[in-house]
């Protein structure tokens, strides 16, 4: 449904430093590159490229980084983090960014995972490292001085676009923690496509997402790329999201979908000027048609943009423009360069327009492989090669792709196939719900009921059968929600999905109060 978008020959050697560089205009913009809301400090592009380079001569020299060494990242987002990015990148180093809010022992299991040859840190996280670690802080007066002495190397390191760039860890919502290596030629055919589909108006994109994560990782490359200017707002209260979009006159925000949701719930919305604000990117789990239809009632001029994107596979699909930005219940159409095809998830038999199956994808954009895990990679993949993301999908006619659930969070009731998703489409069509998230409830007869558990709005009276009710007239039989748990708010992980195993492992425990 897209145009191929030319990418560089695979055979050039090149990286994704040298690639987003050589994207930039000439003389270097001189609006900023990257905001630091928290502190006002900017960095402008004339400067990121001048540190970049007087970095990559430090950690070359001075720690003697080079191609192929795995680089943990254990950071908060700031404004050093992309400047270490692109130089790591540039070396050849495998940038491998964590959580900062893991905990020691989560951390140490990815460490052992990955076998890291240098640690990078800031003084409030480097205590969750390993005793044996000392860690570069880049919070500290050592790192600084990096980024303000040094020349280019005289000798650039070769690097393939086959080569891995990043090691980054998947949520692990569904399974055991896992590391996706992604090669070079994965972030440059995203930001080609990109490159080629923007427009020339110059953007200010509002960078919620997390930089240890998938999308923020991808975002915050693709800006310097296309020489945007990059807010790191982070996550925080919603009032300072907005009041931070509304300062720097935000053109582009980059959300995941509960705060989509908190913006048409909250009076803050309205009380800052947005006006500035012309799309929003939404990723990282489902949005609910309800959500997106109340956001353009109260933003009629600010394209929803959905799309669908996986660390393994990057960016799969997307919205562009408004006609395709109407269609709110799918997540686009599939984005250039890349293949894909619906098959049984039993016989792996290829299916046609309408008919639900397993999503499966192939292009520049797939990842290596998970790092460490060859069962996890013969599972992945199959015998053409084609990756399997594991998602129940289908398209429709004008070729836009539509995500039906994970096909391990499938309740199996009776005979039937219950997906979780669209049961949390029903429930958020009830005004008393503010939120709902749908598991599985072992059951003797049955093997499995679908379980809601819902967040109430303040003050409602909602009751279990109210909710059960509601559902029953919509749904067919066997869909029915047959148990209901009330909580405080729904467990997700920061892109916006649902910890289902978390809520599962209550529902058995009989411990939801404690959510």
């Amino acid at each position: 449904m897209r145009p191929p978008v030319l990418l560089p020959p695979v055979s050039h050697s090149l990286s994704v430093t040298s690639y987003a560089f050589s994207l930039l205009p000439n003389p270097l913009p001189s609006h900023p590159a990257l905001i630091d809301p928290s502190t006002g400090v900017s960095l402008s592009y004339p400067s990121l490229v001048s540190q970049v380079h007087s970095l990559v001569s430090s950690l070359h020299s001075y720690l003697g980084i080079s191609k192929g060494h795995v680089a943990f990242i254990l950071c908060p987002s700031s404004l050093e983090i992309p400047v270490l990015y692109l130089a790591l990148l540039s070396i050849g180093a495998v940038v491998t960014p964590a959580n900062p809010v893991a905990t020691p022992s989560e951390i140490s299991r990815l460490i052992d995972l990955v076998g890291p040859t240098i640690f990078f840190a800031t003084s409030s996280s480097s205590s969750k490292l390993p005793r044996h670690v000392t860690p570069v802080l880049i919070d500290s007066p050592l790192f600084r001085s990096f980024l303000e002495s040094g020349s280019p190397l005289s000798d650039p390191v070769e690097i393939h676009q086959s080569d891995p760039a990043a090691i980054l860890f998947s949520s692990g919502t569904t399974g055991i923690v896992k590391a996706a290596a992604l090669p070079h030629l994965k972030f440059i055919a995203m930001i080609a496509e990109l490159h080629a589909t923007g427009t020339s108006e110059r953007e200010t994109m509002l960078l919620t997402a997390p930089m240890f994560h998938s999308m923020g990782f991808f975002l915050a490359l693709k800006g310097l790329a296309l020489a945007e200017t990059t807010v790191l707002a982070g996550s925080g209260p919603l009032a300072r999201t907005i009041a931070v979009a509304a300062k720097y006159r935000v053109t582009l925000m980059a959300v995941a979908p509960p705060l989509v949701v908190a913006l048409t719930q909250s009076a803050d919305a309205l009380r800052f000027d947005l006006s500035s604000l012309r799309q929003v990117y939404c990723g990282g789990a489902p949005l609910a048609q309800d959500a997106a239809e109340r956001f353009q009632a109260l933003f009629p001029s600010v394209e929803i943009s959905q799309g669908y994107g996986a660390t393994e596979a990057g960016l799969i699909s997307r919205m562009i423009g408004p006609e395709e930005c109407h269609h709110m219940r799918s997540v686009g159409r599939l984005s250039a360069n890349v293949e894909a095809k619906i098959v049984d998830y039993v016989t792996g038999q290829a299916l046609s327009v309408g008919q639900e199956g397993e999503f499966c994808l192939r292009g520049p954009t797939i990842m290596l492989g998970y790092v460490g895990d060859p069962e996890a990679n013969a599972l992945a993949f199959d015998s053409d090669g084609w990756l399997k993301t594991g998602d129940l999908c289908y398209f429709d006619e004008d070729g836009f792709l539509f995500i039906v659930d994970r096909l391990k969070e499938m309740i199996k009731y009776k005979a039937y196939q219950v997906a979780p998703a669209e049961l949390e489409q029903v429930l958020h069509s009830l005004p008393d719900i503010v939120e709902a998230a749908v598991v599985p409830y072992p059951d003797e007869v049955a093997g499995q009921i679908p379980m809601a558990f819902v967040v109430r709005r303040p003050g409602s009276n909602l009751s279990e059968a109210d909710v059960m009710k509601f559902v029953a007239e919509l749904v067919a039989p066997y869909k029915k929600i047959r148990r209901v748990a009330f909580i405080n708010s729904i467990p997700k992980t920061p892109s916006g999905k649902i910890l289902r195993r978390e809520l599962a492992n209550h529902a058995l425990s009989g411990s939801t109060s404690k959510l």
